[in-house]
């Protein structure tokens, strides 16, 4: 049930973006969604794509420094108060989330929000037990 995210270190320059992407586009891989954070010297492209081991290969090919990492996407219900009500589930149950960033598109009713936890399989039980939808990592890349 985790999804598999790269993230691609990068200069903090112009150009260093465009170049990720258009190494992405020539490849035909498709970006499902990201987030992009900085420092002063360099950015974290964080990135779900359509076919992870593909995007890996031709990142490091053209010199990218890209890691591979385990997330858990999570469909949230589109309303106030949506988040938080994952929030105070997670919370009660001590489990930490290290970052979290938005999908674009919606399922149904519901977001889809990418989380980092620390411990992504007793993340992954507590949101289940509470009757929360964990998405598949083949759904997500195909949305």
């Amino acid at each position: 049930m985790k999804v598999e995210q790269i993230s691609i270190f990068l200069e903090n320059k112009p150009g260093s973006l465009e170049h990720a992407t258009r190494v992405l586009h020539e490849a035909n891989v498709n970006i499902r969604t990201l987030s992009l954070a900085e420092t002063t010297d360099f950015g974290i492209l964080r990135l779900i794509v359509n076919e992870v081991d593909k995007a890996n290969k031709v990142l490091n090919e053209n010199g990218f420094r890209v890691n591979k990492t385990a997330v858990v996407a999570v469909e949230v219900p589109d309303r106030p108060g949506g988040l938080h009500s994952i929030m105070k589930v997670l919370v009660k149950e001590n489990i930490n989330i290290e970052y979290l960033y938005a999908f674009v598109e919606k399922s149904g009713e519901n977001a889809v929000i990418i989380f980092r936890f620390d411990d992504p399989e007793k993340a992954i039980e507590v949101l289940l037990a509470h009757k929360f939808t964990v998405v598949p990592g083949k759904k997500l890349y195909e949305f």
